[in-house]
C-alpha cells in the first residue's frame, strides 16, 4: 500500500466522519439511528488511527533508509492504547 492510497483512505474517513457528526445532531430524536451512527463513528476513528499510524511507519521507515513497504498495520488494541 502507498502513502497515497493510505492518504486517499484518511481523507475518505474523515468525510465519513464529519458527514457522521452532522448526522449524529439530526438523528437526536431516534436512538436507534444514533446508536448505529454512535457505533460506525467509533469504527470510524479506530480506523483512521490505523491508517495514521501506518503512514507514520511508513514515513519513520522511510527517513532511516528502510524499505517503507515493511510497515504492518497494527490492530485497533494496539493502536488504541498510544498514548497521545
Amino acid at each position: 500500500m502507498s502513502d497515497e492510497s493510505i492518504a486517499d483512505r484518511i481523507e475518505r474517513l474523515v468525510s465519513e466522519e464529519h458527514e457522521l457528526r452532522l448526522r449524529e445532531q439530526a438523528d437526536s430524536q431516534s436512538e436507534d439511528a444514533l446508536e448505529t451512527d454512535r457505533e460506525r463513528l467509533q469504527a470510524v476513528e479506530v480506523e483512521l488511527d490505523r491508517c495514521w499510524d501506518l503512514l507514520r511507519q511508513r514515513r519513520a521507515l522511510r527517513g532511516a533508509g528502510a524499505d517503507p513497504d515493511d510497515a504492518q498495520v497494527r490492530d485497533a488494541g494496539t493502536v488504541e492504547r498510544y498514548l497521545q
